[in-house]
């Protein structure tokens, strides 16, 4: 299979909004333990600007103090194409686990992507593509993975660039052309969070795969809550879609402390 720059692809794993994840073998240059690696190689050539903004943005994310963020080890241009390499988790994602998981472990992961947006907002990042996709299990809870790189490699882009994938965890002020925050991160880790306990996204089973009618669909409609929901759930996640920003928790840290109490709750009625 072919790969690029020193980067020899194994296998795809899928598309994202903006590129394409390939597992693929690390070069012995990187240094790493692992023998394999996510290689993310974005779709379309990358200007020398957006290039900077890029990289200097994965530089933020791969020395921001948390554990929880997926490390990041590597970022290139080869051919035209930007590039950059990750840390390869095999349990899978929060959409697609590999392995029967609990849910009070899909809410960890969720507590961890929590954890690991707060760490990334005290640096002054927002990360713009929170969704079940991007929040990967592992042995030990969850990491937060693939910063939203969209806005920086193609400025300007709004409903277009936020392409269909992942629609739905994202907060409606950004579809109107808000800027990213942290706010609009809490809006994101509460539709997260409903889909781990639910399986569901807040907008049920949304019609069409066009951007532009998918963005007018989800404007048009509100947040359903499931009413699976247990009542700490159903406010917590309530709080954080909530229109008003000011009403949502101040920080992602507080979103990861509440969502804590869910895990233990759904783990005492796991063992009960």
């Amino acid at each position: 299979m072919q790969g690029i720059a020193d980067y020899e692809f194994v296998r795809p794993l899928g598309e994202s909004n903006y590129g394409t994840n390939y597992l693929a073998t690390a070069p012995a240059r990187l240094g790493v333990a692992a023998d394999e690696v996510v290689v993310k190689v974005i779709a379309g050539p990358t200007s020398d600007d957006a290039f900077r903004r890029a990289t200097r943005e994965l530089k933020h994310f791969s020395v921001a103090d948390s554990d929880r963020l997926v490390a990041v080890y590597d970022a290139g241009r080869h051919g035209g194409a930007f590039y950059y390499a990750m840390e390869f988790l095999p349990l899978g994602s929060l959409e697609s686990p590999h392995g029967d998981f609990g849910a009070d472990r899909l809410v960890a992961a969720v507590r961890d992507a929590a954890l690991a947006a707060h760490a990334l907002h005290e640096r002054g990042i927002a990360h713009r593509d929170i969704k079940p996709a991007n929040i990967l299990l592992a042995e030990d809870g969850g990491r937060l993975a693939d910063l939203g790189l969209s806005q920086l490699l193609s400025p300007g882009m709004v409903t277009t660039g936020l392409g269909q994938i992942g629609l739905e965890f994202t907060d409606p002020a950004i579809m109107l052309g808000a800027q990213a925050s942290r706010a609009s991160d809490i809006w994101s880790l509460g539709a997260s969070l409903h889909f781990a306990i639910t399986g569901k996204g807040v907008y049920g089973d949304l019609k069409g795969t066009e951007p532009l009618l998918l963005v007018r669909s989800i404007l048009a409609s509100q947040p359903t809550l499931s009413d699976q929901l247990s009542t700490d759930a159903r406010s917590l996640i309530a709080a954080c879609l909530d229109a008003d920003v000011t009403a949502r928790p101040r920080t992602a840290s507080e979103v990861a402390e509440r969502v804590s109490g869910l895990v233990t709750e759904l783990g005492s009625a796991v063992q009960g």
